[in-house]
């Protein structure tokens, strides 16, 4: 994640200004009038969009080729082919001319990209999704093959997301509606616009034609006591906020919550995440659980071992197929035929096709209503659920994992479907939604629903025993996120120091490491790294490894700069590479961001910012440095200029934590 500059735009008119300064105003907690809750968010998500797509073609138009490589969201002269089909839709095959490695890219697994000869901005493009990568090929499915794809070369770039604008606009037009029986009852609580908030949120739900299946077991589903409270409120209760902090099990309680909907049989349930690993790890939750599952999106963005549970992996299994491929054969028969026929021939010719098209159709209506009819749970994105797949379909019980990685509009996509009990699973204390326009950041897209409602008074049920870190890495974010409240459910025996690194001490494994470095902004992408810091992670990372007692996957490499992330990956790549036989394959390298979620025996961060006024930028989001501190299970290792970050209230709080417990590495910094 980079610090965001607000893009220029060339029709800055007064109408923008009025509408940039109505976002500058303070984002109201609680919405008296629903009319106002829909302006305010319908100007935020289309700023957003705006800027988006303004940021895309700025770089078009703006950047050089070496910049855009550089920054890893444009790949140029590369060669095309098809290599089969990936659930009916054909897979392109991108690669290098000569075949050669591809430089470092940011196209990943379930990205949307866009195909282009030369301009993206001047040409038709084609729309796809990565399907994988490799060192010298990127995979991608798209709906339509490009024509001529194997003259000529091709370039792919990272594109603005329409889909998600409109299917937002969409959840909060029908959120505001009075007409339509859809939308939710829950709106006024949603609101906040009632008296007693908290009263309202505990009313039981009214979900009429429960088919109760006995017992639901919740005693012998492995729960600690936090975990359980929050289950046995969730069930009773139609709005419910589950507050999981890192290592608390937030996943294991949302999955054990939905199979005791679906034993209520209250199905089929909707359970949702912002993100498609968030939803996949649902999913593989459910199955697990010997429940019913069905995964709505594109099977190019789901984990591999989880596709069968797909729609379109249950469809192609569905015993209607064999009818489909007859009258599918039959009339591409008959449209063979049409160009011979003349006159009345003819126009019986295309009544018939157009009523095998009709019938095709109806048919594979039938076999999606049946697969989901079946369903106990339904899983999807949250703006995924805007899929027309799910357009007549009513879930009284929505579950939404990451909630607070979902913008407010992006919520209420799965809310609107006809939602009567409401469970939001998330942390406020670690990273908020993801806006990448300023203004509307600023302007509050970027505080989540969940995080709304807490300031309006809900109470959320905290998960309070973590089983990921060491305890004395979990002290620090405990006393300062989360009043103390955190209870180890691992030992320090579980968790030992790894070999390989000299801690300062053996009984507590974190480490801080000065370094006396200092930043460069890179000119590419404005971002800033540091080679000091950068040299001394790879020295650590080779010692670490050479005790022989961790390998390269055990050991997580985060730092804040995507420029930095770059610079690892450069130096680990000249040391030896990540390449599957290589002395660093399965080393992770990434960004604060890209780590939610996410936990390594070992983690190394490097902070980045070294510089005589003692600005650290966006590292003094405190959510942020709550997620680099507790990814770590056995040991944690910090790196950073103190002169820079004691600038800073929360790092300065850390530091001094740190030294008096002796925790400075002095030693490995002269060494």
């Amino acid at each position: 994640m980079e610090e965001r500059g607000t893009v220029r735009r060339m029709n800055s008119s007064s109408v923008e200004k009025k509408i940039d300064r109505e976002l500058a105003e303070e984002m109201p907690l609680k919405w008296q009038r629903g009319q106002d809750h829909f302006s305010r968010f319908t100007k935020l998500i289309r700023r957003e969009l705006d800027d988006e797509t303004a940021m895309v073609e700025e770089r078009w138009k703006k950047w050089s080729k070496q910049r855009l490589l550089a920054a890893g969201l444009t790949l140029f002269d590369l060669t095309g082919r098809t290599q089969g089909r990936f659930f009916g839709e054909p897979i392109l095959v991108f690669e290098n001319k000569a075949g050669s490695r591809l430089p470092i890219h940011r196209f990943g697994h379930g990205d949307i990209v866009l195909i282009s000869r030369a301009r993206p901005w001047g040409e038709k493009v084609i729309e796809g999704i990565v399907l994988d990568r490799g060192p010298t090929r990127v995979r991608i499915v798209v709906a339509e093959k490009p024509n001529d794809l194997k003259k000529g070369t091709w370039r792919l770039d990272r594109g603005a997301n329409r889909v998600a604008h409109d299917r937002m606009h969409e959840a909060l037009s029908t959120f505001h509606s009075t007409e339509s029986d859809s939308g939710t009852v829950l709106r006024d609580v949603l609101l906040g616009a009632l008296h007693d908030i908290s009263a309202s949120a505990q009313r039981p739900p009214e979900i009429r034609g429960q088919k109760r299946h006995g017992p639901l077991g919740i005693g012998k589903m492995e729960l600690n006591p936090s975990q359980q409270v929050a289950i046995e409120a969730a069930i009773t209760q139609r709005l419910t906020l589950i507050q999981g902090p890192p290592g608390t099990g937030k996943t294991h309680t949302a999955i054990r919550l939905l199979t005791a909907f679906v034993r209520m049989g209250r199905g089929p349930i909707l359970a949702t995440a912002e993100s498609n690993v968030a939803v996949d790890n649902l999913l593989e939750g459910l199955l697990e659980m010997n429940i019913k599952a069905v995964r709505i999106g594109r099977p190019v963005k789901v984990r591999e071992h989880l596709r069968e549970a797909t729609l379109d992996a249950q469809i192609e299994k569905h015993p209607l197929q064999e009818e489909l491929r007859f009258i599918r054969e039959q009339n591409d028969e008959l449209r063979r035929n049409l160009s011979g026929l003349k006159g009345k021939e003819k126009g019986l010719a295309h009544r018939d096709v157009n009523q095998n098209f009709k019938e095709m159709r109806q048919i594979e209506g039938n076999m999606i209503s049946a697969v989901l009819d079946e369903a106990e749970v339904i899983c999807a994105t949250t703006i995924g659920v805007g899929h027309n797949l799910l357009r007549d379909r009513q879930f009284p019980v929505v579950l939404m994992d990451e909630a607070t990685q979902a913008s407010e509009p992006s919520a209420l996509v799965p809310i609107t479907r006809g939602c009567r009990q409401l469970v939001l699973v998330g942390d406020h204390k670690q990273l908020p939604p993801t806006v990448i326009s300023k203004v509307a950041e600023d302007g509050g897209l970027g505080r989540s629903l969940f995080e709304r409602l807490i300031e309006c008074g809900i109470d959320a049920h905290m998960l309070t025993t973590q089983y990921r870190m060491h305890p004395t890495i979990r002290e620090y974010p405990s006393a300062r996120f989360y009043e103390g409240r955190l209870e180890d459910g691992c030992s320090s025996e579980d968790r030992p120091p790894a070999a390989g690194f000299l801690w300062p001490d053996w009984d507590h494994p974190v480490a801080f490491v000065p370094v006396d470095g200092s930043e460069i902004v890179d000119d590419e992408s404005s971002s800033k790294s540091n080679l000091d810091e950068a040299a001394k992670v790879l020295s650590i990372v080779n010692d670490l490894l050479s005790a022989g007692d961790l390998t390269p996957s055990d050991i997580g490499v985060i730092t804040p700069y995507s420029g930095q992330v770059r610079l690892l990956i450069d130096l680990f790549d000249q040391a030896g590479g990540r390449e599957e036989n290589g002395p660093y394959a399965g080393l992770e390298i990434k960004s604060v961001d890209g780590y939610q979620g996410r936990e390594k025996e070992i983690i190394v961060f490097s902070a980045v910012r070294a510089n005589d006024a003692g600005e650290i930028g966006f590292l003094k989001d405190r959510r942020r440095l709550n997620v680099a501190l507790t990814r770590a299970k056995r040991g944690l290792i910090v790196l950073g200029n103190l002169k820079t970050l004691r600038h800073d209230g929360t790092w300065r709080a850390w530091l001094d934590w740190a030294e008096e417990r002796n925790l400075f590495a002095w030693h490995i910094t002269h060494g």
